[in-house]
């Protein structure tokens, strides 16, 4: 199996950041892994807003938001254990999570629930 990437919190770009959560269900999916105070499994998004996501288009969402460095995702057995990097990523852009998270709340009606450093 392939190894995962990750990029460096150095190489985290602030047009990827943006791109992942231009992607409502993207949006979603890291809002509640950041909300979580434990890691998350990619089966426990297999429905978003109560629309069933194919695995296909789960996997690609989840590939879109390692790769821009919003997440962390580690392979346990048959499952992949996601967790946030809110906290390196705050360092890195002071501010633009939860301002970029609590945007998409209002927009969508949501409770507004700002990521965890």
């Amino acid at each position: 199996m392939r190894p995962l990437f990750h990029p460096s919190i150095h190489d985290v770009r602030l047009e990827a950041i943006l791109h992942a959560l231009s992607d409502p269900v993207r949006a979603r999916i890291f809002t509640q892994i950041a909300a979580a105070d434990c890691p998350k499994t990619c089966s426990a998004f297999s429905s978003v807003d109560d629309r069933t996501i194919p695995k296909s288009s789960l996997s690609q969402h989840f590939k879109v938001l390692r790769e821009a460095g919003l997440i962390h995702s580690e392979r346990q057995g048959v499952e992949m254990h996601n967790t946030s990097r809110c906290a390196e990523v705050e360092g890195r852009f002071p501010g633009l999570l939860p301002a970029i998270m609590g945007a998409h709340a209002v927009e969508h009606g949501l409770e507004v629930t700002p990521p965890t450093a």
